[in-house]
């Protein structure tokens, strides 16, 4: 691995000779808040982001993905994954990718999401500035963020550049680097502690701990007492980045004759998801708000554990501010459930 240090005034001419050479997706404001999108200016990259609404998820499986055009007896594949850099994201979030890759490689593999993935040259950056939700400083800390190609931490005067792979140091060719110093590189491992350390907010028990007390409350009343606000609108779901269940559907157009299957992003929190068809009618095994409330959590905690090492959270805190009824907080949840073990 090759470790190198870019200047503040190098790093636009960097992601500049990038975009002239491939698709450059980073974050970037909308409104008052951030999102990721594919840069049409270097200018436009925010590295001193809080958080986006939505994760870098999308950028390999978009919220519709459009996966077969149909016309009676023909049809035709959407998807074509191309080149592309996903830059600037935040480690924690490179742990959701992490999950992902690992969601969508087990069993019977997502194709779509495969190679869209493999297409993709990932550039993790670190936290400039904390979403005043975030927690990932004290969940998940037995997993390494892995998967990325390069990596830049701020430090004083501009980025301590990590090269993970041959893709990376590709991509190092693009811009005025030089050799890093001891110094910077004790000031980069400096600012990585220090970033989880500032988090806002904090579970108060390890990932095993939680694991287990949360197991041990399946039939607490604690659930309906913690879901009694929950509208069951599954925006806690929408913008998790380690939440992979989709709906596919099929969009028929008016002659009747043809048409699009698609898939979209679906959530366990909406009373209708898991409903199923009985006999000419429906049956739904989670009816209950409590029961759905208390499924998000347990995957999240422990029931995906083995398959990850770890819990399927990265602590960024999205669902706290997505939910409406200010209910899904983690950390808030799991430390109140934690207290009565």
């Amino acid at each position: 691995m090759r470790t190198c240090f870019l200047k503040d005034e190098s790093l636009r001419p960097f992601v500049k000779a990038l975009m002239e050479k491939t698709p450059v997706i980073g974050p970037v404001a909308k409104k008052s808040r951030f999102v990721f999108a594919e840069l049409v200016s270097a200018d436009d990259l925010r590295l001193d982001y809080d958080t986006t609404i939505l994760p870098p998820k999308k950028v390999f499986f978009p919220t519709r993905q459009d996966l077969v055009k149909f016309k009676q007896g023909s049809f035709e594949g959407c998807i074509r994954a191309r080149e592309r850099v996903l830059f600037g994201v935040h480690a924690h979030d490179i742990k959701g990718i992490d999950m992902s890759d690992a969601f969508y490689a087990a069993n019977q593999p997502d194709g779509y999401y495969m190679e869209a993935r493999k297409a993709t040259t990932v550039v993790g950056c670190s936290v400039q500035k904390h979403y005043k939700h975030a927690f990932f400083g004290s969940v998940c800390r037995e997993r390494e963020a892995q998967g990325y190609d390069l990596f830049l931490t701020k430090i004083a005067g501009g980025y301590l550049a990590e090269a993970k792979t041959p893709r990376g140091e590709a991509l190092l060719k693009a811009g005025a680097f030089s050799d890093a110093t001891p110094a910077q590189e004790k000031a980069a491992a400096k600012a990585r502690r220090k970033e989880k350390e500032d988090c806002p907010e904090k579970l108060n028990n390890t990932s095993d701990e939680i694991k287990a007390g949360v197991r041990a409350s399946f039939g607490s009343d604690i659930w309906q007492k913690l879901s009694e606000d929950c509208f069951s609108c599954g925006s806690c779901n929408i913008v998790c980045p380690t939440c992979y269940c989709f709906d596919v559907q099929d969009e028929w157009n008016l002659d009747g004759v043809s048409g699009t299957r698609f898939r979209c992003w679906d959530a366990c929190l909406t009373s209708e998801f898991a409903e199923v068809s009985v006999q000419g009618g429906c049956e739904n095994f989670r009816e209950e708000r409590a029961e759905r409330y208390r499924h998000r959590f347990m995957r999240k905690t422990s029931y995906l554990n083995d398959l990850l090492g770890g819990p399927a959270c990265i602590g960024c805190g999205r669902c706290s501010g997505a939910c409406t009824a200010d209910i899904a907080n983690p950390t808030v949840a799991i430390n109140k459930i934690m207290e009565l073990q």
